[in-house]
């Protein structure tokens, strides 16, 4: 059975790679962005801590800018957590065959798949939450208090990469409270450990009020014009999609015998942080994705019990039934159809993708639209670029209404000979200006009234499209902006946009 894990894992990180080499997709918006932030090292950005991006500068210098490299690490995270939620398995009393059922629950997790097939933070994101549930577990079952310290630091450097880790911390808290094992948390070396984990995300906490908590600023924006607004039912039934519907035997029942099974007695706290956590984002409306990283651990805890009430025979059953199921979804979940292939396969399924904000749908689910058209976008602008006179481009600033469209322009641009993109996006407004002049403002996207109370002249000269991308970035209009009203310093305070 440990050869059988061990194939998971292995499965798990030869798929995410095999899907990144069939070229059938770009480079994601949200990856552009990331190496954008690269190039800006920091204690802190607008919408993430720092440790992600440390972490991607790294991985920059030492492999380079291929999507093969850039995606190496989070295909690691997505293999190692299969690795993990087998420990965590292991930790409540499973034998091997629980083990390698708990792995296998992660692997079909379609937004397991998701998550860790592109570079973020949210690749990441589990394997902390899930560290600091296997730390607790062993505290729980009697583990040396000093553990306390290895919890603090795993804290913080989770932090470091989400700030999304204090909700888990403060449901886990929670569960703690409401139990007997709260004794746990009245001891010199829990206290030590949260003092470490307040200090390794200090840096970033000081970061947040150098800069007026732009963070929580992009969170309310956020929650206010951009996420979707689920309901309670809608929430819940995203879960059943994002986590595999033949899974829901396998982490419903783990949530619950984490509550109530007399084998998991001594784990009720996880089970309290669970419901704790779901209330809380559903009253928050958060996206339903939020609540993924706490899902390994309900699956670890279903294989456990899985394993107890059922015949070798049930169990492997359903281990099987499990298998060919996220077989099945596999194409669906990864990079692996060209976009038309896709496309005819959804269609003829009836499936869409949950709707997690507020914007217009694509024929491609949003993760997968959101890598098509960045190179050609580029391409369109050069060609605008080329067509000024060279006074006017030694002058010239490229303004992008978002952070996709600005990080594209910066990663493909130089090949080209742009200048540095400026954007009112998020961290792109902190970089602010670069000293550039903007006498001459070549424009991506919006309407000429954009412009119009800062240029004299503002001529649309091109449009860009790409008929996979998303909706707000097909029939792109590209504008040439001359005649400054006023500098373009002056103009940049109205250009912050955190959402």
């Amino acid at each position: 059975m440990r050869r059988v894990l061990a194939g998971l894992v292995l499965l798990v990180l030869a798929l995410h790679l095999a899907a990144n080499t069939l070229g059938n997709y770009g480079y994601f918006r949200d990856e552009l962005y990331y190496i954008a932030c690269s190039e800006h090292l920091d204690w802190g950005y607008v919408d993430h801590p720092s440790l992600s991006i440390l972490l991607l500068r790294l991985s920059r210098l030492l492999l380079g800018d291929s999507l093969f490299a850039l995606r190496l690490l989070p295909a690691i995270a997505g293999a190692g957590l299969v690795w993990l939620t087998a420990l965590l398995a292991r930790e409540l009393g499973g034998r091997e065959r629980a083990q390698a059922l708990a792995g296998l629950g992660v692997l079909v997790a379609p937004i397991c798949l998701s998550l860790g097939d592109f570079y973020s933070m949210n690749a990441f994101e589990s394997l902390y939450w899930m560290g600091c549930a296997l730390l607790l577990l062993r505290l729980l079952r009697g583990g040396d208090p000093r553990l306390w310290l290895w919890l603090g630091a795993l804290t913080g450097l989770g932090l470091q990469n989400k700030h999304s880790l204090a909700f888990f911390a403060a449901a886990l808290v929670l569960g703690l409270l409401l139990t007997p094992q709260r004794r746990l948390l009245f001891t010199r070396w829990c206290w030590l450990g949260g003092g470490l984990a307040l200090l390794l995300i200090l840096p970033n906490l000081l970061w947040q009020q150098a800069h007026h908590k732009p963070t929580l600023e992009f969170l309310r924006n956020a929650q206010a014009q951009k996420n979707y607004l689920l309901s309670p039912l809608e929430y819940l039934s995203a879960q059943l999609l994002y986590q595999h519907p033949l899974a829901l035997p396998l982490w419903a029942g783990g949530a619950l015998g984490l509550l109530f099974h007399p084998r998991l007695k001594q784990c009720r706290c996880f089970g309290i942080a669970f419901v704790a956590l779901l209330a809380f984002l559903v009253i928050q409306r958060g996206k339903p994705y939020y609540l993924s990283p706490i899902f390994p651990l309900l699956l670890a805890a279903g294989a456990v019990l899985g394993e107890y009430h059922l015949s070798r025979r049930w169990f492997a059953t359903y281990g099987l039934l499990l298998a060919l199921g996220g077989a099945l979804v596999l194409p669906l979940a990864l990079p692996l159809l060209s976009p038309a292939t896709l496309i005819r396969c959804t269609a003829a399924l009836g499936m869409g993708e949950v709707k997690t904000e507020r914007h217009e749908a694509a024929a491609l689910p949003q993760h997968l639209a959101d890598r098509c058209g960045w190179p050609e976008l580029t391409v369109q602008v050069a060609r605008v670029y080329r067509t000024l006179s060279s006074a006017e481009q030694t002058q010239a600033s490229l303004y992008a209404q978002n952070y996709g469209e600005a990080g594209a322009l910066d990663f493909f641009g130089p090949q080209y000979g742009l200048p540095p993109a400026l954007c009112g996006h998020n961290n792109y407004w902190l970089w602010g200006t670069h000293g550039q002049s903007g006498q001459v403002l070549l424009a991506v996207g919006g309407h000429p009234d954009d412009y119009l109370p800062f240029y004299e002249s503002v001529a649309q000269v091109a449009v860009h499209t790409h008929e996979y991308a998303m909706p707000y970035e097909r029939d792109l209009p590209i504008f040439v902006c001359r005649g400054p009203k006023v500098p373009l310093a002056q103009i940049w305070p109205a250009a912050k946009r955190y959402i």
